[in-house]
């Protein structure tokens, strides 16, 4: 049964209440990646010079870490296993532009721990949009997959509004400036029998809440952001040698600056009662190792190739360089399997609310990002074609960089006899009598 207007109002306001304390760690994370971050360890009193410097000081790597997994994140298609054609619901995925808006999703989820995606009846196709947990707030019942309750915000210029979703219908409700108490808008009803909220986790974990990419990480960021405002300091103050004069001091700023910018120098003072010297220069090697072993440090933590922090890549084999990415991989593995499992979840409610047939057995497929040599790939596919029989059209989608629209592409081609057919039907007869599958 769908709540009246004013338990409507009422639940919106429980739910702001429940907002408000997860908003300042969101917002934490927010200055933090956008470089933003408060410089809580610089003393009271400290010159305008010194603040410049560490607002300089800031060397900010945390949203590289996200873009390195998602930028190796992209659902191509989806299918059942049994199945090599796409699933209808495929086309409502591309009807709502997700091949792009899903990076937003992806980049929310690993930024913040979570992100959302709401699916509502549309004309004519079911209508999908993400939506990133600044804005967004659920409430779930231990081992539900959907939630009990959704909130999310919506900026206007008239003030805050508010669209409360629950598995009946979605309530509009304002806020006027200067007022307190909410106002009830309006009522949707969406039919899709669940509150149509999908969450996207990058993790799961049983005992403690999920964090994302950036939370853990925020104490190594500001040893790197401490390391480099140290050596901003050395660097400016001590690197360059300084020169004094015992017994002398110069009459105008003009008279101080030319002196020290001359090679010869020479004083109508008694050189007897004047001493010239220089301070020693500060060595700068100590500061740089320690913000590369911080960088290092960071790099094992977050599961990032330490190569692609600090810059250096030079006389690695292809061994070597899938070793050093081993970890990262095995992290974006796990990214999909948890951020999968929300897309097919937010597709099949999608092809549900379009009224398509929806196989439990579909599954995404994740775009091949990983780098490999297209030489040695081609021959690794001949191969599992000559010896073991594998069709050639299955392993077209093996192949680097080519997207799911490509492959369709090539097999419509063959089905149509043009050269990608003569191929195949070219290496079909190479194989003799070898074993077919």
């Amino acid at each position: 049964m769908a709540l009246t207007p004013g338990q409507a109002v009422d639940q919106v306001k429980d739910m702001i209440d429940v907002r408000g304390s997860e908003q300042s760690r969101l917002e934490l994370l927010r200055l933090y990646l956008r470089d933003e971050q408060r410089l809580t360890w610089l003393p009271q009193g400290t010159p305008n010079e010194v603040h410049r410097l560490a607002s300089m000081s800031r060397v900010n790597v945390l949203p590289f870490i996200v873009s390195a997994s998602v930028q190796a994140l992209y659902v191509d298609h989806y299918r059942t296993h049994d199945d090599i054609e796409e699933q209808p619901a495929w086309d409502l995925w591309r009807a709502n532009r997700m091949k792009a808006r899903q990076v937003g999703v992806h980049r929310s989820a690993m930024s913040y721990g979570a992100a959302y995606t709401t699916v509502l009846p549309g004309d004519p196709l079911p209508v999908i949009r993400g939506a990133s947990p600044r804005k967004m707030t659920t409430l779930y019942a231990d081992g539900d997959d959907w939630p009990m309750w959704a909130l999310e915000k919506r900026s206007t210029a008239r003030g805050e509004m508010w669209r409360l979703f629950d598995q009946e219908a979605a309530y509009w409700v304002g806020v006027e400036p200067g007022e307190e108490r909410p106002t009830f808008i309006a009522a949707e009803e969406h039919g899709a029998g669940v509150c149509p909220v999908v969450r996207y986790l990058p993790t799961d974990d049983l005992d403690d809440p999920v964090q994302g990419d950036v939370e853990p990480l925020l104490r190594l960021q500001d040893q790197i952001n401490l390391t480099t405002f140290s050596l901003l300091v050395a660097q400016h103050y001590g690197a360059h040698r300084q020169r004094y004069i015992i017994g002398w001091l110069a009459e105008s700023e003009e008279q101080a600056l030319k002196a020290s910018a001359q090679k010869l120098w020479t004083f109508d003072e008694d050189p007897d009662q004047m001493k010239i010297g220089e301070f020693e220069q500060t060595q700068l090697d100590g500061y740089i190792e320690s913000r590369e072993a911080s960088l290092r440090h960071l790099a094992t933590i977050s599961q990032t190739p330490v190569h692609e922090l600090l810059g250096q890549l030079a006389n690695l084999s292809a061994e070597a360089l899938a070793a050093a990415r081993d970890s990262h991989n095995r992290k974006l593995e796990e990214r999909k399997t948890m951020l999968g499992e929300s897309h097919e979840q937010t597709l099949e409610l999608a092809g549900y609310l379009a009224g398509f047939d929806i196989d439990p057995t579909a599954w995404v497929r994740w775009r091949d990002m990983e780098a490999r040599s297209l030489a040695q790939t081609a021959d690794a596919l001949g191969k599992l074609v000559q010896m073991l029989g594998v069709p050639p059209e299955a392993l077209w989608e093996r192949v680097p960089g080519v997207t799911q629209d490509e492959v369709q592409s090539w097999k419509a081609m063959a089905a149509d006899g043009g050269e990608l057919g003569n191929l195949a039907e070219l290496l079909q007869r190479q194989m003799g009598a070898g074993p077919t599958f």
